[in-house]
C-alpha cells in the first residue's frame, strides 16, 4: 500500500513539474552594447574627453613629418655634425610622440572599460526589469551555442535601456 501511494505521488508530483512551463529569454550582450542609447552617449564622451590629445598628437606627427622631409632635402648641404644633431632630435620626437601615443591610448583604454562597466550595469538593470515585467524565469547571455528567435528579447532589452537613460 505503502508503495501504491508513494507511485501516486510520485506521478502526481512529476506531472506537476512537466506540465509547469518555464520561460527562457536569449539577450545577445555585443548587439545590446553596440545598439544601446547608453554605448553612443559613452562613445561620444569619450570622444569630446580625448579629441584635445588626440589633436596635440597629430600635431606633434605632423610636426616629425616636416621635419623628417626638410631633414632629406638639406642633408645634403649639411655638415656631419649638424646632420647627426638633427638625426638626434628627431629621434628624440619619435620617441616623444610614441609615448605620448600610448599613453593616449592606454587612458582611452581605460576610460573605454570604466563607460562599459557603466553601460553593463544598466543593461543588467534593463534585463532583470524586462524578465520581471514579462515573467520571464530565466535569462541567459553568456556561454549560449544557439538561441532561437523566439527566445531572443535583445530588442525589447535594447528598448528598455532607452527609457533607462
Amino acid at each position: 500500500m505503502k508503495k501504491y501511494i508513494a507511485l501516486v505521488l510520485f506521478l502526481i508530483f512529476n506531472t506537476s513539474i512537466a506540465s509547469a512551463e518555464v520561460k527562457i529569454g536569449f539577450v545577445e550582450i555585443q548587439k545590446i552594447l553596440k545598439g544601446a542609447p547608453q554605448t553612443v552617449a559613452a562613445n561620444k564622451k569619450l570622444e569630446k574627453e580625448f579629441t584635445k590629445r588626440t589633436a596635440k598628437l597629430k600635431k606633434a606627427v605632423k610636426k616629425i613629418n616636416a621635419k623628417e622631409k626638410e631633414f632629406k632635402k638639406d642633408s645634403m648641404t649639411m655638415s656631419e655634425s649638424d646632420r647627426a644633431k638633427t638625426q638626434r632630435e628627431i629621434q628624440a620626437l619619435k620617441i616623444d610622440a610614441q609615448r605620448t601615443e600610448r599613453e593616449v591610448r592606454e587612458d582611452i583604454d581605460l576610460r573605454r572599460r570604466e563607460e562599459i562597466a557603466k553601460v553593463q550595469k544598466q543593461v543588467n538593470v534593463a534585463v532583470e526589469k524586462v524578465a520581471k515585467e514579462q515573467n520571464y524565469d530565466l535569462v541567459l547571455y553568456q556561454g549560449v551555442a544557439y538561441a532561437g528567435k523566439r527566445v531572443d528579447i535583445t530588442d525589447i532589452v535594447i528598448k528598455a535601456l532607452g527609457s533607462l537613460k
